[in-house]
């Protein structure tokens, strides 16, 4: 007998011949390594049997939660400044938060699945058809539908270096290859992202304002680019910030005379309807059938159609956000310019900065409770980019960054 868990069990035998043995300790141990190996063979981890793709693709990092570093550092979560994620320091309309709350009366109902109210009101506003609008859990999920409709294994797929990482992990997801053009002066260079398309190429993406540079092609770059570009090429434009410029390129015209050419937007920004995550897209009613094809049902819920409804009809608050964005970016540029601070110019919500270090900056702002992005993931690693917030905000942010650069300088 020998002893185990269970209590005492006659020990295993395996018979030799005619004589009947005692299995030793180590042909057990040697019999659970081959039992071991042999179910390795025959039962393969899930990472066996995954697209091979979805192995080297990589995560996403959202900004840090103010809940999460409130824990992890033991501060008060009141106390905590947040401008790592772009979003809207003044909130959504009144009339949005209405709206998404009376909406909240009917939630045991599936949302419109066609989003007709909604594409109704873009319609409006935009002055297109209903029917060429396609509606996104975010302007994310528009985004990951054109790699849906065109991106296949070895499609190519080009964009700028640094440019939102979404359009690098869609393309790796279906298996193309990101085609990664270097920028000029953190400015995309759109002649040689055109110079860059080939037979292979499906898609070229651009953000402008971009993201996460804050930089802006003019609109005669753009124009040129679509220009060059060859009739198997679809050019998608990210307007995720177009409400910040003055005067944003406009390519309706282009895509009333057939341009393969198509837009997408978000209402978490200048609307702040983040927490929503819902977006669109509009391009050629063509396009956006075949997109259809690909998008989930009910992908976008009822609240958040209510809410981006009424967010697109409170134009005076739209203005408002408009405004304080801009004192806020004058803020920090007339701040930086005396103290030696270098930062790219920006047409966006935020303002990218070069700290030396940007995860250095970012661990010592976050001691502070303040809580920005640093960009090592974009191959900035000396800098960081700070969401425009209120007044109050933005200066606590540059008395952290301060702070941390005459430390650094010390």
């Amino acid at each position: 007998m020998h002893h185990s868990l269970f209590g005492e069990v006659a020990r295993p035998r395996i018979r030799w011949g005619g004589t009947v043995l005692f299995r030793s300790g180590l042909l057990e141990a040697l019999e659970s390594l081959l039992v071991f190996a042999f179910r390795k063979k025959i039962m393969p981890t899930y990472a066996d049997l995954v697209k091979p793709e979805l192995l080297l693709q990589p995560v996403y990092q959202p900004g840090k939660p103010i809940e999460y570093v409130a824990r992890e550092l033991g501060l008060d979560p009141s106390t905590i400044v947040k401008l790592a994620s772009n979003e809207n320091p003044l909130g959504a309309s009144p009339k949005a938060i209405a709206a998404g709350k009376a909406a909240m009366d009917s939630i045991q109902l599936y949302p419109d699945g066609g989003c007709y109210d909604l594409k109704q009101s873009l319609a409006k506003s935009l002055e297109l058809d209903p029917e060429q609008f396609i509606i996104g859990n975010g302007s994310n999920e528009v985004l990951e539908l054109l790699g849906h409709a065109f991106v296949g294994e070895g499609d190519e797929v080009v964009m700028g270096q640094g440019a939102f990482i979404v359009y690098k992990l869609v393309t790796l997801l279906f298996g193309g290859v990101p085609v990664e053009v270097p920028t000029v002066d953190h400015r995309h260079d759109l002649l040689g992202m055109a110079a860059a398309v080939t037979d292979r190429t499906k898609l070229v993406f651009l953000a402008s304002p971009d993201n996460p540079s804050g930089s802006s092609n003019t609109k005669e770059e753009v124009l040129e680019l679509i220009e060059a570009l060859p009739e198997h090429v679809v050019f998608v434009l990210d307007e995720a910030y177009s409400e910040y410029l003055d005067d944003p390129v406009d390519l309706r015209g282009l895509i009333a005379k057939g341009s393969k050419v198509f837009c997408t937007r978000t209402f978490s920004k200048i609307y702040g309807l983040a927490g929503l995550r819902i977006g669109y897209g509009y391009g050629d009613p063509e396009l956006v059938s075949l997109l259809n094809r690909a998008r989930e049902p009910f992908n976008a819920n009822a609240v958040a159609q209510a809410a981006a409804i009424a967010a697109l009809e409170d134009r005076s608050f739209v203005e408002k956000c408009r405004g304080e964005n801009a004192d806020g970016v004058s803020f920090f540029e007339e701040r930086f310019e005396p103290l030696g601070i270098e930062y790219i110019k920006t047409y966006a919500n935020f303002v990218t900065i070069n700290v030396g270090n940007g995860v250095a900056a970012f661990e010592a702002m976050q001691d502070d409770g303040v809580i920005v992005r640093p960009l090592a993931p974009y191959g900035m690693g000396e800098w960081v980019r700070v969401s425009i917030g209120t007044k109050v905000e933005n200066a606590r942010a540059l008395a952290s960054l301060t702070s941390f650069l005459n430390k650094r300088s010390g």
